[in-house]
């Protein structure tokens, strides 16, 4: 057996390679055709870059059948854990099912490593309890693995900003509707998959949030996100752009592939309006940016693990190709908190500040008519700050930190001077 590693590297394709590679690639093919089918020699390549390997080398009587090594699955990953910790001593509480389903994206490799960094900090726990070396004492515990999946990123995310939030629903204050809406229409699919194939159905391809800015849109992504146990891409709109002639599409591409590869995935694409909007008046970049996210858009409503969520506060600017059913069909609005959501939003920010006795929170929301929750979330920032001020001024510990009544007033008449919210 012959193995060609990184067969790429010598049979890349001759029309963009110099004449010493053509050469290479041409003696291969020589070499290759001349073994006899079924012989006694057999020739393998490997590589990660198929499509940069010479088309004349992939047909029958060369390289006849092409593998896939793809990312694994769940059940995939379980079994690759199952190997790499044969010998590593675990503890009691470590649930390697819970493991698997949080590593999307983790190809082998990266399961190794997440092992290797896990024994490396229970060694380093030992080492700063001052402890002698046994081997009843080396146990790796979950909350290593939990340290070493925030230090091991999954290779086949690592090319775009792949993350599992921990943002959830009960962190959104208000926003019930839009919270059902997408449960619904983004968790269900790829947690409840079963029921969709029951009644014969096709879930939502993609879901678009819009509302006025600061409302949470981006938050309820995120949350929609934590809420399936998924990974979310995050991709802002203006950083798909590009100067050069086909980079932007290329861009976009690329983002639905990794997607595809590390599915169930969420693909989130935040101030879409920056990308796709109305075609005619966005340019000839624009117009083959819009063009290629409409073609993904249609491949992505055949892989029921990948689910395609947006944002924008300007729905009236985004090309109508994008808003009819089969791409972001399911149109979700995000308006401004009335007086309930406010209350809750409050509640949420403030669950957690060393609040002085004279707060009343219903006093405080009957003063925020026509505030959003970025507007909300920068009252109790600044009142915060108030009080941080007052202690600090004063000389007082930390531990004397109080958001007061006056604090939260104060933050609130500043609000409305720098910017016209009623």
């Amino acid at each position: 057996m012959v193995f060609f590693d990184e067969v790429d590297a010598i049979a890349g394709d001759r029309e963009e390679s110099g004449d010493m590679e053509n050469r290479v690639v041409a003696q291969l093919l020589s070499l290759m055709d001349g073994l006899e089918s079924r012989g006694e020699v057999v020739v393998i390549g490997a590589t990660n870059r198929v499509d940069a390997v010479d088309s004349a080398l992939r047909r029958p009587g060369r390289f006849d059948r092409e593998v896939e090594v793809g990312v694994p699955d769940r059940a995939g990953r379980r079994e690759i854990l199952d190997i790499h910790v044969r010998g590593t001593p675990l503890a009691e509480d470590v649930d390697l099912e819970t493991l698997a389903d949080r590593t999307h994206g983790f190809v082998g490799a990266d399961l190794y490593a997440l092992v290797t960094e896990a024994g490396m900090r229970a060694l380093r726990r030992l080492r700063d309890a001052d402890e002698e070396f046994s081997e009843t004492q080396a146990t790796v515990t979950q909350a290593d693995f939990e340290q070493a999946l925030a230090a091991v990123d999954p290779s086949a995310m690592r090319a775009v900003v792949a993350e599992l939030p921990d943002t959830s629903f009960d962190d959104v204050g208000g926003l019930d509707d839009a919270k059902d809406a997408l449960r619904e229409a983004v968790e269900w699919p790829l947690t409840r998959r079963a029921y969709f194939d029951a009644a014969d159905i096709d879930p939502p391809t993609g879901v678009l949030l819009h509302g006025p800015p600061g409302t949470g849109k981006t938050t309820l992504a995120r949350a929609a996100a934590h809420e399936s146990g998924v990974n979310v891409i995050s991709v802002r709109g203006p950083e798909l752009l590009d100067k050069y002639v086909g980079e932007s599409e290329k861009a976009v591409r690329e983002v639905f592939q990794r997607a595809r590869q590390a599915a169930p995935a969420i693909v989130f694409f935040d101030e879409i309006d920056a990308v796709a909007t109305t075609r005619g008046s966005s340019g000839d970049v624009g117009e083959r940016v819009v063009s290629q996210l409409l073609t993904e858009l249609d491949r992505a409503s055949e892989d029921p693990n990948l689910a395609v969520i947006a944002a924008t506060n300007r729905k009236d600017a985004l090309d109508p190709a994008l808003l009819r059913p089969g791409r972001l069909e399911k149109h979700i609005h995000v308006p401004t908190p009335d007086a309930d959501a406010r209350y809750e939003i409050l509640r949420v920010h403030a669950q957690n500040k060393p609040l002085a006795d004279d707060v009343d929170l219903d006093a405080i929301v009957s003063e925020l008519d026509g505030f959003t929750g970025a507007d909300i979330a920068a009252v109790v920032r600044e009142a915060g700050m108030q009080a941080v001020r007052r202690a600090a001024d004063a000389g007082d510990p930390p531990a004397s930190v109080e958001l007061t009544q006056t604090d939260f007033q104060q933050a609130i008449e500043d609000a409305e001077s720098t910017g016209d919210r009623r």
